[in-house]
């Protein structure tokens, strides 16, 4: 089941930039570069194997529930990293899109505001799916119940 994005195939490329703002600039700043390279890329490149992509800001928020390193209630870098995710067909076509002269000045813009630098780590997909409807999650529960050992 794919429904992350629609139309990503099972065997994409999942790649991911964990950003650090510089102190001196704002989480405006990170938005509107990374939204003109986010236009570029899919202005130049959603027909070279671009499939879609997101932008999410720490909240501050750490899950003492999903946590297992003690029982943190905030985050340091809350509005100060970013993760850019993009998904490709495949792992060639993004390093194309990286090749790019129209990538490349926009690219330097976002690196500019960088504390970390960047490492853009690709990944294979091994699954992705959206929750169930109303209606499915019941017959899941149900199912669940009759089946289940």
């Amino acid at each position: 089941m794919s429904g992350l994005i629609a139309d990503f195939p099972y065997n994409g490329v999942v790649t991911v930039n964990r950003v650090i703002i510089r102190p001196e600039y704002t989480v405006d700043d990170l938005q509107e570069r990374v939204a003109e390279l986010c236009e570029n890329v899919k202005t130049y490149h959603s027909d070279t194997g671009f499939v879609g992509g997101f932008v999410a800001l720490n909240s501050g928020q750490i899950s003492n529930e999903g946590s297992t390193i003690g029982q943190p209630v905030d985050d340091e870098l809350k509005d100060r990293e970013a993760l850019i995710v993009t998904f490709w067909n495949s792992f060639e076509d993004h390093e194309a899109s990286h090749r790019s002269e129209t990538f490349q000045p926009l690219f330097s813009k976002v690196l500019e505001l960088c504390e970390n630098g960047n490492e853009e780590i690709a990944y294979d997909m091994l699954w992705s799916g959206k929750a169930y409807s109303a209606e499915e999650a019941a017959a899941a529960r149900e199912a669940k119940k009759k089946y289940a050992a």
